[in-house]
């Protein structure tokens, strides 16, 4: 026999098997291959069932999420720098974050601020 939550199924053919509570006789047995299986086997069975993380989304699971999907200030020019030009000032350096806004099948959203002014914006990727 196989368990799966509180189906149990023939080692032989896969078929599923009588509830072994509701037979009358001392074996279950599989109504495909006749396969028997003794009810005591079955007497000590627990159903234990787990939920996968993503399985029920909430508010408090995306906090909890693995992308980031928020900065804090003191993020924002903690970042790395690279070069790309300002548009405001023309300074040559800027610090950058990405940060997964959308859906996930999506492109990350940008965030740039200019080393020099300040200047903050962002493009979508």
């Amino acid at each position: 026999m196989s368990v799966v939550g509180s189906l149990i199924f023939c080692l032989d053919c896969g078929n599923l098997l009588d509830n072994p509570s509701t037979v009358q006789t001392a074996n279950v047995e599989c109504s495909q291959c006749q396969a028997t299986y003794p009810k005591a086997e079955f007497s000590n069975l627990k159903v234990i069932t787990t939920t996968a993380e993503d399985a029920f989304p909430s508010t408090l699971r995306s906090k909890r999420s693995v992308v980031k999907t928020t900065l804090k200030k003191d993020e924002l020019t903690e970042g790395a720098i690279i070069n790309e030009k300002c548009p405001k000032c023309g300074n040559e350096e800027m610090h950058y974050h990405t940060l997964q806004l959308r859906s996930a099948d999506e492109g990350a959203t940008v965030f740039y601020t200019c080393t020099s002014c300040g200047y903050k914006f962002r493009t979508n990727n």
